[in-house]
C-alpha cells in the first residue's frame, strides 16, 4: 500500500491489500486504486495546509460543524510531503498519526478510522468487524463513476466512489437501523490534495423520514500554514 501511515490507521485497510500480491496490480479494484494508490499529494509545494469542513446533521444526535486539517511539510530531501493531521476538536477529536513520506492524502484513512470508532460507539460492535466490512466493500462492492464538481466557482472533473458495506452483513440484525448506511468519496485532481469530499448517509424511516445521520467532509482549500 503506497500510503505510508502508522500501524493504528494502516490496519484499517492492510488486511485486504496484504492478502493479494503487491506486484499483481490487476488484483486491486478501481476504487482501491483511486483511494489508496493515487499520489494525491504530488505537485503540492510544502509547507501547505489542506483545510476541510466537517459537519454532522440528522435526528440521531446533536448537529455540529468542525474542521479537519492536514499540514504538509517537506521531507528530508525537500520534496513533498510529511503529513500531520488534526481531525475535529474537543469531545469529537480523533487522535491521528503523523504520516512520514505520504503520497496519498491521509484524510481518507482518518475519515475511515473515525467511521470505525463511531460505528463501535453507536452499536457496541467490534472495530475489527467494521474495518472488515469497509475493506471488503471497497474491494468488492464499490461503484465508480465520473462526476462534475464545483470548486471555487468553476466546474471540475472528478470521480465518485460509492458503497454500502452493511447491506449484506451477516451481523446486520444487531444494528439494523445502520444497515442502509452509504458512503460516497468524491475525488478530483483539480483540488489540492485530490479529495473533494466524503459523505455518509443513514436514512430514517417513515413516509417522509429525516435522515438518521449525515456526516460530510468538504474541501475548503489549501494555504501556507500560519507561522
Amino acid at each position: 500500500m503506497r500510503l505510508a501511515i502508522a500501524a493504528s490507521i494502516c490496519a484499517l485497510l492492510a488486511a485486504p491489500l496484504g492478502a493479494r500480491a503487491e506486484g499483481d496490480k490487476a488484483d486491486f479494484s478501481p476504487a482501491e486504486r483511486l483511494l489508496f494508490m493515487t499520489p494525491q499529494l504530488q505537485g503540492l509545494q510544502p509547507p501547505t495546509l489542506l483545510r476541510y469542513t466537517f459537519s454532522r446533521t440528522g435526528s440521531l444526535d446533536e448537529a455540529f460543524v468542525d474542521s479537519v486539517t492536514v499540514a504538509l511539510s517537506a521531507k528530508a530531501d525537500g520534496s513533498c510531503c510529511d503529513a500531520k493531521g488534526a481531525f475535529l476538536s474537543g469531545a469529537h477529536k480523533l487522535q491521528v498519526a503523523d504520516v512520514p513520506a505520504a503520497e496519498g492524502n491521509p484524510v481518507i484513512l482518518y475519515f475511515l478510522e473515525h467511521e470505525v470508532r463511531e460505528m463501535k460507539r453507536l452499536t457496541g460492535g467490534s472495530e475489527n468487524h467494521f474495518r472488515k466490512r469497509l475493506r471488503m466493500a471497497i474491494f468488492q462492492g464499490a461503484e465508480v463513476r465520473d462526476v462534475t464538481l464545483r470548486y471555487r466557482g468553476r466546474a471540475v472533473k472528478g470521480q465518485e466512489i460509492a458503497f454500502s458495506p452493511f447491506l449484506d452483513d451477516p451481523n446486520r440484525p444487531k444494528y439494523e437501523k445502520f444497515a442502509r448506511k452509504t458512503y460516497r468519496f468524491q475525488l478530483s485532481a483539480a483540488v489540492p490534495g485530490g479529495v473533494y469530499g466524503i459523505r455518509t448517509h443513514v436514512p430514517g424511516e417513515g413516509p417522509t423520514p429525516k435522515p438518521l445521520r449525515v456526516e460530510e467532509l468538504l474541501i475548503d482549500g489549501a494555504q501556507a500554514p500560519a507561522r
